[in-house]
């Protein structure tokens, strides 16, 4: 009895600690702040503490916040939820994060100065890849604003099919980001960007939610991540990036020797060039490690049409087709020709539809301790031609755990 009780005590003395709990959290970042374009119209307060601050002329907001530090395993989501308010356009979009590490940032810059300029092997692309006490944001969520959802509901009853039954009033979307944890602790500055050129803009909503294991002994692991490309054209001085069509974008990154079960995470998306450009043609996307190909496909969205109830203000055409169908009369198969209506928003597109957003391709990397280098091509990418504005927006992290 005595052998068994110091056995108990020996374990209690010896096993696992209890970890703290912080419980689940729900923190809202912005609630149905307005997003649009006003030229030379904002004058933000940056040092203000959990204030929505706007710059580049309003279409990133901006907000510094503290967020939790979990002991305890945890996972961790991001929603982001957008509708009209007036502009009907279909428009990029992107969450992002600041990381800590970065001490030139869209922050420190605002009131003048500019991204560090790349090398000439980039085409003096500035804030692409990382540079002296700056990294590239790391992207929490790509999304793609739908046309006019909300705010033309009423005023597109004409173009509503009748596989519709009603427009939608908003559009949300969640991914999980787990795995960029350590850049979502403590105090950080996070911003959302739509590329909005009008004064009317979007209604935006963010949300971030954390959800805690009851497992009282199981510990968080130890998790990095590091930004090493971005070619969105977030801030000034910044532009729609072609330089794929001309050349594979070469940099190097390192990881510590500690580093283990790391974890390259790629974010692709083909704009511009009318019917004929990169936005609704195939093109194939490589990266590649160590001169070691890791990532070679074609990223593409076949299923814009699931998403035209989100959709209202997206432009129409007829188009003839042959349709079969039921005859009232003789309850028998009979062909015609009728006018179908198309929409803009029911088109094949690159790596994304108006109303989706877009989910990293995640691929497992081996890597050595010290610098490695990564290699992106887009082989048939288009250069950029008067209106024909060709470009990828692209942005790769590392993820691995310590």
């Amino acid at each position: 009895m005595y052998l068994g009780l110091l056995v108990i005590v020996l374990l209690a003395a010896c096993g696992p600690k209890k970890i703290d709990s912080l419980g689940d959290k729900q923190i809202s970042v912005f609630d149905n702040e307005h997003l649009y374009f006003d030229a030379g119209a904002f004058d933000a307060d940056l040092s203000a503490k959990e204030t929505t601050c706007r710059i580049m002329d309003g279409r990133i907001l901006m907000k510094k916040i503290t967020l939790p530090t979990y002991l305890r395993e945890v996972t961790a989501s991001v929603k982001v939820t957008v509708a009209s308010a007036g502009d009907r356009w279909d428009k990029s979009g992107s969450l992002f994060v600041i990381p800590q590490s970065s001490l030139v940032n869209f922050v420190t810059l605002d009131k003048e100065g500019e991204l560090p300029e790349g090398d000439a092997a980039h085409e003096g692309l500035t804030g692409i890849v990382a540079g002296n006490d700056y990294e590239p944001v790391v992207e929490l969520m790509r999304f793609m604003t739908p046309f006019g959802i909300g705010f033309y509901n009423d005023k597109m009853d004409l173009r509503q099919p009748v596989y519709i039954p009603h427009w939608e009033d908003k559009v949300v979307w969640e991914q999980d980001v787990t795995d960029r944890l350590s850049v979502l602790e403590g105090e950080v500055w996070i911003g959302v960007w739509i590329d909005a050129w009008t004064k009317e803009g979007y209604t935006v909503s963010v949300d971030i939610t954390y959800d805690e294991t009851d497992y009282l002994y199981a510990v968080k692991p130890r998790t990095k991540v590091k930004s090493i490309l971005n070619t969105i054209p977030y801030f000034r001085g910044q532009k729609h990036v072609d330089l794929f069509a001309r050349q594979d974008m070469e940099l190097t990154a390192s990881v510590p020797a500690s580093a283990k079960n790391i974890r390259l995470n790629y974010i692709t998306t083909g704009h511009g060039g009318h019917s004929g450009g990169d936005e609704f043609v195939k093109k194939r996307n490589i990266v590649k490690v160590n001169n070691e190909e890791v990532i070679n496909f074609i990223p593409w969205r076949d299923d814009c049409a699931s998403f035209r109830r989100f959709n209202p203000g997206s432009g129409v055409w007829l188009i003839e087709d042959t349709a079969t169908y039921i005859d009232w009369n003789t309850w028998k198969y009979e062909e015609k020709v009728i006018e179908e209506r198309l929409a803009s928003s029911d088109l094949s597109r690159s790596n994304w539809c108006p109303g989706s957003d877009v989910t990293p391709l995640i691929v497992d990397v081996n890597l050595k301790a010290g610098e490695n280098l990564f290699t992106f091509s887009i082989p048939e990418a288009q250069e950029i031609d008067g209106d024909k504005m060709n470009h990828w927006l692209v942005s790769a992290y590392l993820a691995w755990e310590e």
